[in-house]
């Protein structure tokens, strides 16, 4: 079935062709046994025609069905018509509650030029509207609520991203740089390496000529490569459109790294190696991330995936910064992540007795660091191991209630901790000796966190340079 946008395209074809021969609605109707308003309705746009009709169609026009059904408009005037159609059809232009215009004959191509201009640059400028920071966490929240109820997996994209890696050639192990390139080949793109990447993006996809441009190595501490390109890999395969806005591009995002994680740690492969690591009673994220030749957080994330499908454990994850705040998180197992008043996690301080906290005063960080935490929703287990980028360190943590961590390696630790938060008695006010000492006789500096200051990038794809991408392109067309 075609989409409304090809059935308006179609319409356009076949009025062109029509009027081309010289023919009206009844003329070509009787030809192929349509009344002219059954033909008409078809021409508009409003009914898809059936597959013998289009054959009709295609040989009392004189021309090739593929010719026909081309999605390219016949002409310019076609052209503009069908994206005042698409500008009127959308959201933005029905919430100004303004009747639509016909594009008749009455109306020129000048005219109609001047009114599909008009629709460009008020979409133009609605895409780049600056998302209040409370539009954005709020977009998140409710991001995270969805994943939550679906124990943050995505079927759909599992089942994309087997397909795409066995046609790879795949077998067993990490995927291969290779193999992702052969991915990118099957989709009809090449990879290349540059050097002069506008720092404002992490890679560019230019689609008039089939090129997927990456830095020359991997981002320190963050994604490789392999990683990357996946990524701009799944824009074409899930059919992303340009996001309206950023609840969108969260969840676009989200979607593409769910993809990467899927091929890099692929559904069966993972689930094989998890279930028999659970049998032995040793299942261990850093024994999943080597398997599988990603980083610690990948790996940890993907096991959320995996664990509630196909495990049947729940989960929590968080990423904490060498500050003590939760920078992302995912629970479905009734750990309490502390919130603010809109149900945010991002920013807020996790409890000091918790793994991810005490992690950082650990001398030993070359393995993980296991705990068991008492807290007002019960007794959860977690191993958390740090590590660090150039800006900051950060504490990746995974943890299962108390009854699932006999499938663990690390279980056996005799390290437990008492967790009261949200009590602030728990570890954020002092103790009444401390408050007599020092209350009304310290004066601390508080350090101010530029991105406090900062409003939330703009753009179609926030954050980025268009000037810088475009001159980018230009740079490399010709080479």
């Amino acid at each position: 079935m075609r989409s409304g946008s090809d059935l308006a395209t179609l319409g356009q074809r076949i009025r062109h062709f029509r009027g081309q021969r010289g023919l009206t609605l009844d003329q070509l109707g009787e030809r192929v046994g349509l009344a002219g308003s059954q033909l008409s309705l078809i021409e508009n746009g409003k009914r898809e025609p059936k597959l013998s009709t289009l054959d009709a169609l295609a040989e009392s026009l004189g021309i090739e069905l593929a010719e026909l059904l081309s999605r390219e408009a016949p002409s310019r005037r076609a052209a503009l018509e069908l994206e005042l159609g698409r500008a009127q059809a959308s959201p933005l232009y029905a919430a100004l509650a303004l009747p639509a215009i016909k594009p008749g004959r009455g109306i020129t191509d000048e005219q109609l030029e001047a009114v599909v201009g008009l629709h460009r640059e008020l979409q133009r400028r609605a895409s780049e509207a600056i998302a209040t920071p409370e539009e954005a966490r709020r977009a998140n929240t409710e991001q995270r609520a969805r994943m939550r109820e679906r124990d943050n997996s995505l079927p759909e994209i599992e089942e994309l991203a087997e397909e795409q890696v066995r046609a790879s050639g795949h077998v067993s192990g990490a995927l291969t740089h290779r193999e992702v390139s052969v991915m990118a080949e099957r989709l009809g793109f090449q990879l290349i390496y540059a050097s002069d990447l506008p720092a404002s993006t992490r890679s560019i996809t230019d689609l008039a000529n089939g090129r997927i441009y990456l830095p020359p190595a991997s981002i320190p501490g963050g994604h490789g490569l392999r990683s990357m390109a996946l990524q701009a890999m799944a824009h074409r395969l899930l059919g992303h459109e340009r996001p309206a806005s950023y609840a969108e591009f969260l969840q676009q995002r989200l979607e593409i790294n769910y993809f990467a994680a899927c091929c890099l740690m692929p559904r069966d492969a993972s689930v094989a190696f998890l279930s028999e690591a659970k049998k032995e009673k040793r299942l261990a994220i850093e024994d999943f991330r080597d398997a599988f030749g990603v980083t610690h957080e990948a790996a940890a994330l993907r096991f959320t995936n995996l664990a509630t499908s196909h495990l049947d454990m729940t989960v929590h994850f968080v990423r904490v910064n060498g500050e003590g705040a939760l920078l992302k998180g995912y629970e479905n197992d009734g750990l309490p992540l502390p919130t603010d008043v809109t149900g945010s996690i991002e920013g807020q301080w996790v409890c000091k007795k918790w793994s991810a906290r005490r992690a950082f005063r650990e001398t030993n960080r070359t393995t993980e660091n296991y705990q068991y935490t008492d807290t007002p929703a019960g007794t959860f287990w977690c191993a958390t191991q740090t590590g660090r980028t150039d800006d900051e360190e950060f504490s990746i943590t995974v943890g299962v209630p108390f009854n699932q961590a006999k499938w663990f390696r690390g279980r056996e630790t005799t390290v437990r901790e008492v967790s009261r938060c949200p009590d602030p008695s728990c570890c954020r006010r002092p103790s009444e000796k401390l408050a007599d000492r020092w209350t009304g006789r310290a004066w601390p500096s508080a350090r101010l966190h530029a991105h406090v200051l900062s409003p939330l990038p703009s753009g179609t794809f926030p954050g980025v340079d268009d000037s810088e991408v475009f001159e980018f392109l230009e740079s490399h067309a010709e080479r």
